[in-house]
């Protein structure tokens, strides 16, 4: 078993974005990092310029999230904290089809649930350890035009809520972390609702990931690279109705945008 010099991470989604931001930044500061993805090729790039340990895995399925905990802890020997960063969008309404809402359930909702299920229990034997899940504001707020991402996006948020309420008295901390729009392939894959997302600044994954890294000085539930979206939220619970007005607003003129309709 490696000898333990410093604290010891998994980031998932990490062959890019804000996956490989946070894991680039993690190992700035001198952790030993573990990156994985399911793009084997693009992530042994990144773990070959971050001088990381890669583990291609799929933490849709249970095996997938074992193998790559198992492999983790042999390369690291424990791993103090996970970020659970893999997640996508699908951009669907109620006609997404079920087979779509159940694989973006099973990544976006399911991954953190097997991760928590197999770490969290360790974790709480040894009095300390951090689940850190890359949500979006989306699970605060709510985002228009992506039924599936909005509602698995509040179940990860309420994942972080329930880990906390439970286990926050035994030395696990966890975290949500609720950017809005960043300048990664799920903004540029957004079309018309691109503006909504970028409306206060489309920060950089540098950017989320040293919002990250100051998230874990604290042990605060939700990190918010985008300062507004604490006002946002705070509106939201004070009167959700009129918060529920306006954004239907922004959807009437979402829906009165001219949408392309093939190549330029």
């Amino acid at each position: 078993m490696p000898e333990i010099l410093a604290p010891r991470a998994v980031v998932t989604g990490a062959a890019r974005g804000i996956g490989r931001a946070i894991a680039a930044r993690l190992v700035a500061e001198g952790w030993e990092v573990v990156v994985s993805d399911v793009d084997a090729d693009e992530l042994g790039r990144t773990a070959a310029a971050l001088s990381a340990h890669a583990v291609v895995a799929d933490v849709a399925t249970d095996a997938g999230v074992e193998a790559l905990i198992e492999a983790a802890e042999e390369q690291l020997g424990q791993v103090d904290a996970f970020f659970s960063n893999a997640g996508f969008a699908l951009m669907g309404g109620l006609d997404t089809p079920d087979a779509d809402w159940a694989r973006i359930l099973d990544v976006n909702v399911m991954a953190h649930v097997r991760v928590a299920r197999r770490l969290v229990p360790g974790w709480v034997e040894r009095g300390s350890g951090r689940f850190v899940v890359t949500a979006s504001a989306a699970g605060l707020l709510t985002m228009l035009g992506d039924a599936p991402y909005s509602v698995s996006k509040h179940a990860a948020v309420a994942l972080v809520e329930w880990l906390n309420a439970t286990y926050r008295h035994r030395g696990v901390v966890a975290q949500a972390v609720c950017p809005q729009g960043v300048q990664t392939r799920l903004l540029e894959q957004s079309g018309p609702l691109a503006g909504v997302l970028s409306r206060d600044t489309a920060l950089a994954p540098e950017q989320v990931a040293d919002a990250v890294w100051r998230g874990l000085q604290t042990r605060e539930a939700l990190v918010l690279p985008h300062p507004e979206v604490r006002d946002y939220y705070i509106r939201r619970a004070t009167d959700t109705d009129a918060w529920l007005d306006g954004m239907n607003r922004l959807e009437q003129k979402l829906e009165a945008t001219p949408r392309p309709t093939g190549p330029a």
